[in-house]
């Protein structure tokens, strides 16, 4: 992955689209709340939007050391689901590690591994340099995943891959999140 941008870094997404105005009000809450840029996304896939606080919203978690997680799910046993996460490490850009539960001969054993591990190529748009990323760990078990740097921060997205949805249509959704994203700083 290589750093990109600076905290002076413009506040349009590579479409030049700026974050909507229904969906604004959210994330710049975010930002002013860990004290770093977010990414507000312009396009989520069908039927979700991102707006925090708003149907989809799944998860809104923000740790005491700033980093947060914010989901957006919509769940359906017939069609399955569709599951967009983003993430934030505020002064971290190495990928965290991730504990790992498991159960040998009836003992639990913990082990710590990469949260976002085999990289599969990279993708560069605007001042986005994004790693793209095949097996995670976490909330991202079961999603493909971009990670980038900015101005001293490591940032994610990820989709989950599960039907009707195939892996090529949740990586064409996942580019087009990211083409789309838009930079909200703090205010």
């Amino acid at each position: 992955m290589a750093g990109s941008g600076s905290a002076k870094a413009d506040t349009k997404a590579a479409s030049g689209a700026s974050c909507p105005k229904g969906w604004k009000a959210g994330w710049q809450k975010l930002a002013d709340k860990v004290k770093v840029p977010v990414y507000c996304p312009t396009w989520m896939p069908a039927p979700l939007d991102g707006k925090i606080g708003g149907t989809w919203e799944d998860i809104y978690s923000i740790g005491r050391d700033k980093s947060f997680l914010v989901s957006f799910l919509y769940h359906e046993s017939q069609t399955g689901d569709v599951h967009v996460n983003f993430r934030a490490y505020p002064g971290q850009t190495k990928i965290p590690r991730c504990r790992e539960i498991e159960f040998v001969m009836g003992r639990s054993q913990t082990r710590h591994l990469p949260c976002f591990a085999d990289p599969n190529g990279r993708t560069k748009i605007g001042s986005i340099d994004a790693t793209f990323y095949t097996v995670n760990q976490d909330a991202d078990q079961w999603h493909v995943l971009y990670a980038w740097r900015h101005d001293g921060t490591l940032y994610t997205v990820s989709q989950h891959v599960t039907a009707p949805l195939t892996y090529r249509q949740v990586r064409k959704d996942l580019n087009r999140v990211l083409r789309g994203l838009a930079l909200v700083q703090p205010a």
